[in-house]
């Protein structure tokens, strides 16, 4: 049987007075110390440790805070399809430096061009460089401002996506929105202007957005703000994701 160690017991007491989990696994890094080291590596090898499990655990909520349906990759995208953007200028984005210019993407493509994946793919890339993402497609949006303004939290949610440095709003093209539903989708829109990004994916071009909101002097300052210091990108392409990944047997997503 194993006898109690005072002082493991006090370690453990002060590891979780001190919010420092992983000094309990000093056992661990005194192993892994070679026979010269002084107290100092042993303390800077501990401390180390338990700032990069910190930093995992931060990337993990930031990661879940962003809600996406599911992750994508820029390795994992076919570059060779696209006829209009180039690779360096996905890549240039991947980087993030437009979110510290707080300005915004527009991806406008037919239906299965990879608007979707390469919007999950910033997105990524953005939460592993340190930036608070939300990924919403324009319907369920809609959805939560609508539902937040009924029951009196609209405040609440619309100050939430003010802390969101990049908000993703995906699928633009699908549903038309009611001049209610405008007006919110303007609001927060229009908050975000030159303080924080968007991406915005959608298969109509400007002058087609009519379709989707039925207020034409609100439309119009509505796509001032969003093209304002954008990158605007023609994902038009031949045949789609899909309808390839049906062709060969595949599955993939836009």
């Amino acid at each position: 049987m194993n006898k109690m160690n005072p002082q493991k017991e006090i370690i453990k007491l002060y590891s979780k007075q001190l919010r420092t989990p992983t000094f309990n696994s000093f056992e661990e890094v005194i192993r892994q110390m070679e026979p010269n080291e002084s107290y100092e590596h042993f303390l800077s090898r501990l401390m180390k440790r338990e700032v990069s499990i910190r930093q995992e655990n931060v990337q993990k909520r930031r990661l879940k805070a962003a809600k996406f349906p599911f992750y994508k990759t820029l390795d994992e995208f076919d570059f060779k399809r696209l006829e209009h953007v180039s690779q360096s200028h996905i890549q240039e984005l991947a980087s993030c430096d437009y979110i510290q210019k707080k300005q915004n993407v527009i991806m406008i493509g037919n239906p299965g061009s990879g608007k979707t994946h390469l919007s999950l793919a910033l997105g990524l890339s953005a939460c592993y460089s340190g930036f608070n993402v939300k990924f919403f497609t324009a319907s369920h949006l809609v959805h939560e401002l609508t539902e937040a303004l009924e029951l009196k939290r609209f405040s609440k949610f619309e100050k939430s996506l003010s802390k969101v440095d990049l908000l993703i709003l995906d699928e633009l093209s699908y549903l038309t929105f009611n001049r209610h539903q405008s007006e919110l989708l303007f609001q927060v829109i229009s908050e975000r202007s030159e303080r924080a990004s968007i991406i915005v994916t959608t298969n109509l071009e400007f002058s087609n957005w009519t379709q989707i909101f039925d207020n034409d002097i609100m439309l119009a300052a509505l796509i001032d703000r969003l093209t304002f210091k954008s990158h605007i990108l023609n994902m038009n392409v031949k045949d789609s994701y899909r309808l390839l990944q049906t062709k060969f047997g595949g599955q993939n997503h836009e």
